[in-house]
C-alpha cells in the first residue's frame, strides 16, 4: 500500500473540514472574482464564505427542510458551492444535477430522487416554472440564485441568506450544532447517460474525507496556490478535486469564464493549478507546439529540453528560466496540471514537464468519490495514472497473458450503494467489497497502474485477440492536424469487426501544416499517417478504414465521447448510403 509523502490532518466530515480551514485561512481569499475594473479583483474570504454557509444553512433548516434532499443546478459559481455545503454540513442530503440535461432529464431526476427543494440559476427558471404548475414532485421549495427579490412562489437566494443570518444572531444554533453522521448518505450523484440507464451512487461524508485526506497526503497545495474551476462542479471529479480539495488546504479559487477565456483566465487571476481532462491539455500542448514552430524555434526548444533533463538528474533545474517564455504565454505562476476523466497523451504529459509545468495523470469513477490513484512528485511513470491512493488496495482480476484485466478497488471511498438498486450495486461491489471498475488496467511490478480501456468497449475480434480503442486514439491524435478521434468496430460479413476510425479534423492546421483544403485530399493524407501507425503495431490491430469530418464529436459534460452516440449516427450513415 502507498505511503503518504505529506503531511495531512485528520478530518472526519466536511463540516469538520470548513471549520479546520477557517480556523487555520479565515482572512484569507476563498473565492477571487473580477470587477467592473481592469485588473481588479473582488475577494470573498474563508470566514465570509463560511458565514454565507451557515446563513443559508440556518435559514434551510427554518424552512424545515432539515434531513431532506436538496437538489443544486447551475453553472460554476460561488452560490453553487455556499448550496453545497449549507447542505451537507447540517441540513441534508444535497443533489447536485448536471447542467447539461435536457428539461425532461432533469425533471425525471428530480422526480427520483424526492428533492423537497431546489437551487437553481435563472436558465432553468422556465422547467421550475413548469414543475411548479405540474406539481409532479416532491419540490416544495425553489430557490433561485439570480432573484434579487422573492416573488411569485420563489426565493431569492441572498434573501434566505441574510434572514438565516438574522436567525443565527436570535440565537438559532441548529444548523452550528448539527451533527454529522459521516457514515450515511450525505450525498447523491447520478451516473451520465439516459435517466432510464442512469444510476443515483450514494455517497457519505467518510467517502468524500476520505479520498481528501489521500490527495492532500500525495498532491502538495497551499494557501498559496489558486484553482481555475472548469469542468463542471455537479461531476465528482471537480467537486472533490477542484472544489473541496482547494477549500481543504485554503487555497483560492476562480471561476473559469468559458472555454475561450481558459488562457486570459490563467493569467488574469495568477492560477497556480488547474484540473481538467485530457482533451483539454492535449490542445493547448498543440498551440504550445505550432506557436514554437512558427517562430522556428521548434528545433532550439528540443535542444533546451534534453539540455534540462541531463541537468535534472544531479539536482540541477533550469525549465522556468530556459522555458521563461512558453510559462509567460502560458501564465507565469502556473505550476501543476492535473488531468482526469479519460486517456492522456503520454507525450502531452512530457511536454508540459520537461518545460517546467508539472502534470499529474489520475483516475477515478463517481463510485469510489472519486480519485483512485493519481501520480505525484515522488512517484510518476509517463503514461500511467500512478499508483492507488493511501487508503486504497487494488488489484486485477482475470487478467490475460499481457497481464490485462478489470481492475478492482477496496476502501473507504468506496460508495454505499446504488440508491434502490440493490442489483446494480451486488454486480458493482462484490461480497467480499471489491469495486468493479469496469476499466481494463495493467499494474506494473512498482504498483504503477496503466489504463488500457473500458471493459465493454474492447473490440474482440474472432482470434480471440482484444483491441482497445482508447490506445489506437491516443496514436491518432498525435497527427498533426487531428483534433480527435473515435475508433471502433466495424462488424463484416464473415462476423469479424473490422478496426475503423472517425477523425476529426482542423481545417486551419491542415491548411497551415500540409496545404490541404479539400476533403478528398485531406482524407489521403490522414490515410497515409495512418498507415504509418500501422506499421508500428501487429497485424490484428491495424486501422483499415477511416471516416473524416471537422465537426466536433459528441461528448459528455466532462468531455468523454458518447461512444453510443457516435457507433449510432455512423450505423445511420451507412444504412443510407
Amino acid at each position: 500500500m502507498r505511503e503518504a509523502i505529506h503531511e495531512f490532518e485528520k478530518l472526519t466530515d466536511l463540516k469538520d473540514m470548513l471549520n479546520k480551514t477557517v480556523e487555520k485561512f479565515g482572512d484569507r481569499p476563498a473565492y477571487v472574482f473580477k470587477t467592473e475594473e481592469v485588473g481588479k479583483f473582488k475577494e470573498i474570504t474563508y470566514k465570509e464564505f463560511k458565514n454565507d454557509i451557515d446563513g443559508l444553512g440556518t435559514a434551510l433548516i427554518n424552512l424545515g427542510l432539515k434531513d431532506k434532499r436538496i437538489a443544486v443546478i447551475g453553472e460554476n459559481r460561488y452560490e453553487w458551492a455556499v448550496s453545497y455545503l449549507a447542505v451537507t454540513n447540517g441540513t441534508g442530503i444535497v443533489v447536485p444535477l448536471d447542467k447539461a440535461l435536457p428539461n425532461n432529464e432533469i425533471e425525471s431526476l428530480i422526480i427520483r430522487s424526492k428533492v423537497e427543494a431546489i437551487v437553481y440559476t435563472n436558465k432553468y427558471d422556465d422547467i421550475m416554472n413548469e414543475l411548479k404548475d405540474k406539481k409532479n414532485t416532491d419540490l416544495k421549495y425553489f430557490i433561485s440564485m439570480d432573484l434579487e427579490e422573492s416573488t411569485d412562489g420563489v426565493i431569492a437566494f441572498n434573501k434566505l441568506i441574510e434572514k438565516g443570518k438574522e436567525q443565527l444572531n436570535d440565537g438559532d444554533q441548529r444548523f452550528l450544532d448539527a451533527e454529522i453522521n459521516s457514515d450515511v448518505m450525505g450525498i447523491m450523484l447520478f451516473t451520465s447517460g439516459t435517466t432510464s440507464q442512469s444510476k443515483a451512487v450514494m455517497l457519505s461524508h467518510k467517502n468524500i474525507v476520505s479520498n481528501l485526506m489521500d490527495l492532500v497526503s500525495v498532491v502538495k497545495i497551499d494557501e498559496n496556490d489558486r484553482f481555475l474551476s472548469f469542468l463542471p462542479l455537479h461531476h465528482t471529479f471537480e467537486c472533490t478535486a477542484g472544489f473541496l480539495f482547494p477549500i481543504s488546504k485554503g487555497s483560492s479559487i476562480a471561476f473559469c469564464e468559458g472555454i475561450r477565456h481558459i488562457a486570459d483566465n490563467i493569467k488574469e487571476y495568477d492560477i497556480t493549478i488547474m484540473i481538467s481532462v485530457p482533451v483539454l491539455y492535449e490542445n493547448m500542448a498543440k498551440k504550445i507546439i505550432n506557436s514554437i514552430e512558427k517562430k522556428g524555434k521548434l528545433k532550439t526548444v528540443n535542444i533546451g529540453r534534453k539540455i534540462s533533463n541531463t541537468l535534472l538528474k544531479v539536482g540541477l533545474d533550469i525549465r522556468n528560466t530556459l522555458f521563461k517564455e512558453i510559462h509567460q504565454s502560458l501564465g507565469a505562476k502556473l505550476r501543476l496540471l492535473i488531468a482526469g476523466g479519460a486517456a492522456l497523451n503520454p507525450e502531452t504529459e512530457k511536454l508540459f514537464n520537461e518545460i517546467g509545468i508539472t502534470m499529474y495523470q489520475g483516475y477515478g469513477l463517481t463510485e469510489t468519490s472519486p480519485v483512485i490513484a493519481v501520480e505525484d512528485d515522488k512517484f510518476r511513470r509517463i503514461g500511467s495514472i500512478g499508483k492507488a491512493l493511501c487508503s486504497l488496495d487494488v488489484k486485477i482480476q482475470d487478467e490475460n497473458e499481457e497481464g490485462i484485466g478489470e481492475l478492482l478497488v477496496k476502501g473507504p471511498t468506496v460508495m454505499l450503494g446504488y440508491y434502490k438498486n440493490e442489483e446494480a450495486t451486488k454486480e458493482t461491489i462484490d461480497e467480499n467489497g471489491w469495486l468493479h471498475t469496469g476499466d481494463l488496467a495493467k499494474i506494473d511490478k512498482d504498483g504503477f497502474i496503466f489504463i488500457t480501456g473500458r471493459k465493454k468497449f474492447v473490440i474482440v475480434l474472432k482470434n480471440g485477440k482484444n483491441v482497445y480503442p482508447e490506445e489506437l486514439e491516443i496514436l491518432i491524435n498525435k497527427i498533426a492536424g487531428v483534433s480527435e478521434s473515435f475508433v471502433y468496430g466495424k462488424l463484416e460479413d464473415d462476423g469479424d469487426y473490422k478496426i475503423s476510425a472517425k477523425i476529426v479534423y482542423d481545417k486551419d492546421i491542415m491548411k497551415d501544416v500540409y496545404g490541404l483544403e479539400d476533403k478528398q485530399e485531406i482524407r489521403n493524407r490522414l490515410w497515409q499517417e495512418i498507415k504509418i501507425i500501422n506499421r508500428t503495431m501487429p497485424k490484428y490491430k491495424y486501422i483499415k478504414d477511416i471516416i473524416i469530418t471537422d465537426e466536433a464529436l459528441q461528448k459528455t459534460t466532462t468531455q468523454k465521447i458518447k461512444r453510443h452516440v457516435e457507433m449510432k449516427k455512423i450505423e445511420e450513415n451507412v444504412i443510407k448510403m
